[in-house]
C-alpha cells in the first residue's frame, strides 16, 4: 500500500463513510488500511477463494466482476476443477523406514526449501504471484449456478471474522482488482467505527446470504414455509459477547477462582428470566448453569448450531402461559449468537402441530432434540472442570484413562517415531477424576494461538482443518505458545541435518521454533499415540460430539 492508494480509498465509499475520529491515536484508520490491507489483481478465471479453504481475510471489489458459486453438494464445482490436491501422506514403506531413518539429534529442521514441489493443477504466474485458475470460464458459467458481484461489494468477510472455512468458491470474471484486508484490520475497523457502517453491512450480508441456511440446520426450521422463514430472517437479532481477539479471557478464567460466578463470563440470559426468543449459537461456546446453594453448578454447554430456551417456549405454548428459563446461559470467551423472537417460534410450533402427522412430529422432535441438545455429563464436578478449564474448545482432546494406563510410555515413543524422534506432546497434565488431560494440542474450534502469529506459520490445514505449524515460516516469536492456555505448544532449539544447533548470525544464540501435536497429519493411520496404546487407555474426543462425550465420560 502507498500513501496515494490509501488517499484514493479514503475518498470513496464505503471507506469515506467511516468516521476516523473514533479510532485511537496509536491506531488511526489510515494506518489500518496501510498495514492490514493490500491491492491484489486477478485475471479471467483466477480463483480468489475456494470452498473449504480456511479464510483469514476479506475482499472488497475495486473494479471488475467476480462470480460466486451457488450450488452445494454433488452439483458444486468438482475438486479437480478447483485445483485441489490431497495432503501428502507417507507411504507404507516410508512409515516403516521411520524406525531407522529418523535423525538421532532432536528437532532437526530443513532450513532451506528446495522449491521443487509440483505446482498446482491449472496454475499460472500472474500479478506477481501464482494463481489457480479455471480454464473454461464460459463452460463453468453455463453448467453451474453462479451469482455475479460487481465493484463496491465485499466477500469473504464471514469466514475471515469467524475463523471458519469458506462456504463458496469465488473466481474472477475478466480482469478484476480487489482490496484484501486481513481479519485483524476488519476487527479494528468494527471496533472503532462509531457509525457502525461496516458492521451493519456484514450483518446484512449474513442475513441475506447465509442466515436462512444456518437456521435450517436445526430440524425446527427445516421445513419452515418460505413466507414465515422470510419474516424470521427479517426479524432475527444478532448478538455478540466477550472479547473477539484476545486470549486473556481464557487464561484469566482458567486461573481465576471466580470461574463459577457471573463476573467470570458474560451472561446471555439469566435463570428465571422470561425468554425473548430462542438463542442459536453461531460461533463460540456457551455454558449452561443452575443455582446450587450459594453458587452455580454447570449442567452442560452449547456449541455452534445448538439452541437454548426452546423447551421453555414450547412449554409456554402448551400451558398458554410464559415459562421462565430453567437455567442460565453465559458465553465462554467470544460468542456470536442469533435470537429468533418468541412470537415467531410459537408460530412455527403451532404450524408444525397442526400440519404434521403425529408420528412425523415425534420423529422430528427426536431428531431436533438429539441434534441440538447441550452436552451433558452425569458427573457434575467433572463437567464443571472440563468447562472451567475450557477443554470444551477441543475438537481432538487427548484423554488418558489412568485406571487403564500402565505408564509404559508407548504413546510418547510412537509420537517420537512419527515425528523424526521429536515427541509432540508431554504425558503430563491435569487429572480430572481418573482422566488425565496431557499437554497436547486440542485443535480448538476457535484457535486463539493463531491470533497474533505475525507470519501465519501456525494455521489450519486447508483439507482437514487441523492446526499445524509451517516450519519454513515460523520465526520463533513464541506468540502462539504464550497465547495457548493449555501449555500445548513448546519452543525448542532447532538443529540442522548434521545435528548442529542453528544460531542467530549476529547474537550467536540458538534459534527456536514452535512445536506441537499435528494429529500425525502425514501418517496413514492417524494419530500414532492412540494406535500405539496397548490397553486402549489413550483416546481422542471431539468435545462437540454430545453422544461421544457422554459415552466416554459416563462409562
Amino acid at each position: 500500500m502507498t500513501d496515494d492508494t490509501v488517499d484514493a480509498l479514503l475518498k470513496s465509499p464505503p471507506f469515506s463513510l467511516i468516521d476516523p475520529t473514533g479510532f485511537k491515536r496509536s491506531l488511526p484508520f489510515r494506518d489500518i488500511l496501510m498495514n492490514d490491507a493490500r491491492i491484489v489483481g486477478f485475471d479471467q478465471g483466477d480463483i480468489i477463494v475456494r470452498r473449504g479453504d480456511w479464510g483469514n481475510s476479506a475482499f472488497f471489489i475495486l473494479s471488475g466482476n467476480v462470480c460466486v458459486e451457488l450450488e452445494r453438494g454433488e452439483t458444486s464445482l468438482p475438486e479437480e476443477i478447483l485445483g485441489r490436491r490431497t495432503a501428502k501422506r507417507k507411504s507404507l514403506w516410508e512409515s516403516f523406514a521411520q524406525l531407522w531413518r529418523n535423525h538421532r539429534e532432536p528437532e532437526v529442521r530443513e532450513v532451506a526449501s528446495t522449491g521443487t514441489s509440483k505446482p498446482f493443477l491449472n496454475s499460472r504466474s500472474t500479478h506477481g504471484g501464482t494463481r489457480i485458475y479455471l480454464q473454461e470460464v464460459s463452460t463453468v458459467l453455463d453448467k453451474y449456478r453462479t451469482a455475479r458481484l460487481d465493484s463496491g461489494h465485499w466477500f469473504g468477510e464471514l469466514a475471515a471474522l469467524g475463523r471458519t472455512s469458506r462456504v463458496a468458491t469465488v473466481f474472477s470474471e475478466g480482469v478484476s482488482q480487489h482490496l484484501e484486508i486481513r481479519w485483524q484490520g476488519i476487527r479494528d475497523i468494527l471496533r472503532y467505527d462509531q457509525n457502525g457502517g461496516l458492521k451493519r453491512y456484514i450483518e446484512d450480508v449474513f442475513r441475506e446470504r447465509a442466515l436462512a441456511a444456518f437456521l435450517r440446520t436445526d430440524p425446527l426450521f427445516e421445513n419452515c414455509q418460505e413466507e414465515l422463514m422470510q419474516r424470521i430472517v427479517d426479524q432475527v437479532e444478532f448478538h455478540t459477547f466477550g472479547n473477539y481477539d484476545s486470549s486473556k479471557p481464557f487464561k484469566e478464567l482458567k486461573n481465576s477462582e471466580q470461574t463459577k460466578t457471573d463476573a467470570g463470563e458474560p451472561v446471555i440470559i439469566q435463570e428465571g428470566e422470561l425468554p425473548s426468543g430462542i438463542i442459536m449459537i453461531r460461533s463460540g461456546l456457551a455454558r449452561i448453569s443452575q443455582r446450587h446453594y450459594n453458587g452455580r453448578r454447570t449442567t452442560g454447554y452449547l456449541s455452534p448450531g445448538q439452541i437454548f430456551c426452546f423447551d421453555e417456549i414450547q412449554a409456554g405454548v402448551k400451558s398458554s402461559a410464559p415459562v421462565a428459563c430453567q437455567a442460565q446461559l453465559s458465553a465462554i470467551g467470544h460468542l456470536n449468537a442469533v435470537l429468533v423472537p418468541t412470537s415467531l417460534v410459537e408460530e412455527i410450533i403451532e404450524w408444525n402441530t397442526s400440519h404434521e402427522p403425529t408420528e412425523s412430529r415425534k420423529n422430528k422432535q427426536t431428531v431436533r432434540t438429539a441434534g441440538s441438545q447441550s452436552v451433558k455429563i452425569k458427573n457434575d464436578i467433572l463437567l464443571s472442570q472440563l468447562v472451567d478449564r475450557h477443554y470444551v474448545q477441543g475438537t481432538s482432546l487427548m484423554v488418558i484413562d489412568l485406571d487403564r494406563c500402565t505408564r509404559c510410555d508407548d504413546c510418547v515413543r510412537a509420537c517420537a517415531t512419527a515425528h523424526d524422534n521429536n515427541p509432540r506432546f508431554v504425558r503430563h497434565g491435569p487429572v480430572l477424576n481418573q482422566y488425565m488431560i496431557p499437554n497436547s494440542c486440542l485443535h480448538c474450534v476457535d484457535p486463539i494461538c493463531m491470533i497474533e502469529c505475525p507470519t501465519g506459520a501456525i494455521h489450519r490445514d486447508l483439507a482437514q482443518g487441523d492446526i499445524v505449524i509451517n516450519e519454513q515460516t515460523c520465526i520463533g516469536c513464541a506468540q502462539c505458545a504464550s497465547n495457548c492456555p493449555f501449555d500445548a505448544i513448546r519452543m525448542v532449539d532447532i538443529r540442522d541435518t548434521k545435528g548442529n544447533l542453528i544460531v542467530d548470525s549476529k547474537t550467536h544464540s540458538p534459534l527456536t521454533q514452535a512445536t506441537k501435536c499435528d494429529l500425525c497429519i502425514d501418517q496413514r493411520g492417524g494419530p500414532a499415540c492412540e494406535r500405539a496404546c496397548p490397553h486402549d487407555a489413550l483416546f481422542r474426543v471431539d468435545m462437540h460430539d454430545a453422544t461421544k462425550v457422554e459415552k466416554v465420560f459416563t462409562s
